[in-house]
């Protein structure tokens, strides 16, 4: 069985689900391959405010609204004592509907985005598991083979996520030197929440030794609350991810007084937050979007974002690569290189959060012109030119030098 398309997206998480829809927009015929049956469960619940719009383009804001998720105001911040920062009001800082951003359950947001690629044209298949792509005589990517059929495309999209299935096909896969973080969370029934526009901000609050808990209200009367630290400093006392919860919830006073009395639900979990990028964003005949392209530390939830964004720009450039008659990897490069930037500003407000002398207090306190900036970063608005306030940043912070692989197509040998 064979059957031929414009293009193929391998994933139905956010990354593949833009991608598919976006070009079904722009009039392609697109299939989209999901391995697990809908709905499936997925961390990553924060959103940050640029994800509107794409989401926009996705048709998707009224439907966000119906599903009735938590609002989200602000960002947050809390020392291990509990003292807390003052909150980034996105609204403070600009005029405009997505400055109210959502908390979300994954599996229903995720569905959403997958049955409205449906609703745009695109032929969708969940419980579908590719298992490699097929290349022609000359190497390039021309469909992908899963265990029934091979299916034909002049451009294949990897969206498989952390599963990264060309970087690990390739051997792509390029850690980042610092960013090897390990996270542990659940979920709780009946947790505290602050009154007014705070009640469904995420809160940051900070652990010894680098480390971080997320504090994400959800509807329904449910918080996701995870730690994030060093392998070493989480499984200091041992593996259990409830014993290592429970600990640490009494590291922050903050989360303690949060959690008092709320009753745990639902399984522990624990993943390794290693941060990574591919050396490269394409192949012929293929390219990479979301987690499958690169992995930044979640602490600012840029996750989703990335996704979102990503999707939408690739679709773009195929749709404009298509219409070229030239889909090489050298035709990717301009897109490899603007999500390489976007990734780079969120990666050096990462890296300062984790230098143990570093505030953004500090940097305010002693820059106050540059708190829009910040919140810039903050809201997802990454295309800006932010070298005044990394300049600031790095009086308190070493900031890492930019890393210069991801940003080309694989050029064939």
């Amino acid at each position: 069985m064979s059957q031929s398309y414009d293009v193929i997206v391998i994933g139905g998480g956010p990354a593949g689900c833009t991608t598919a829809t976006v070009l079904a927009q722009h009039g392609r015929k697109v299939l989209l391959l999901e391995k697990e049956p809908f709905p499936r469960y997925h961390v990553g619940e924060s959103l940050m405010p640029f994800c509107y719009f794409t989401l926009e383009r996705l048709g998707l804001i009224d439907a966000m609204e119906e599903k009735q998720f938590t609002h989200k105001h602000s960002v947050g911040f809390v020392t291990p004592d509990g003292r807390a920062s003052r909150p980034f009001y996105f609204f403070q800082h600009y005029d405009h509907p997505s400055a109210q951003t959502w908390q979300v359950e994954r599996q229903e947001f995720d569905q959403m985005l997958f049955e409205n690629a449906r609703k745009h044209g695109v032929e969708v298949r969940d419980g579908v598991k590719v298992k490699n792509v097929l290349r022609d005589d000359a190497g390039a990517v021309v469909g992908v083979a899963t265990e029934d059929a091979h299916y034909h495309a002049k451009v294949t999209v990897d969206a498989t996520g952390r599963d990264a299935l060309l970087q690990t096909k390739n051997g792509w896969r390029r850690r980042d030197p610092e960013l090897n973080k390990i996270a542990v969370w659940t979920y709780f029934k009946g947790a505290k929440r602050d009154p007014g526009l705070e009640a469904g901000s995420t809160t940051v609050a900070y652990l010894p030794e680098k480390g971080w808990f997320w504090y994400i209200p959800l509807k329904n009367d449910l918080v996701s609350v995870g730690a994030v630290a060093e392998r070493d400093y989480l499984f200091r006392d041992g593996n259990d991810p409830a014993e290592i919860i429970g600990r640490e919830i009494q590291a922050n006073s903050w989360i303690a007084d949060h959690l008092e009395g709320a009753e745990q639900t639902g399984r522990y979990r624990t993943t390794g937050e290693y941060s990574y990028r591919s050396e490269f964003c394409a192949e012929d005949g293929a390219v990479l979007v979301g987690d499958a392209f690169a992995f930044l530390d979640p602490v600012f939830s840029s996750g989703v974002f990335l996704a979102l964004k990503s999707g939408e720009m690739a679709a773009d450039t195929i749709h404009q690569a298509l219409a070229s008659g030239d889909v090489s990897a050298k035709r990717f490069d301009a897109y490899g290189n603007a999500l390489c930037n976007h990734v780079e500003t969120m990666r050096k407000i990462v890296y300062s959060f984790y230098d143990e002398q570093f505030s953004f207090a500090d940097v305010i306190k002693n820059h106050p012109d540059l708190r829009g900036r910040l919140t810039d970063c903050l809201i997802g608005d990454v295309s800006k030119n932010f070298d005044g306030l990394f300049g600031a940043m790095s009086e308190f912070a070493q900031l890492p030098p930019e890393l210069n692989h991801g940003k080309l197509g694989k050029i064939a040998a």
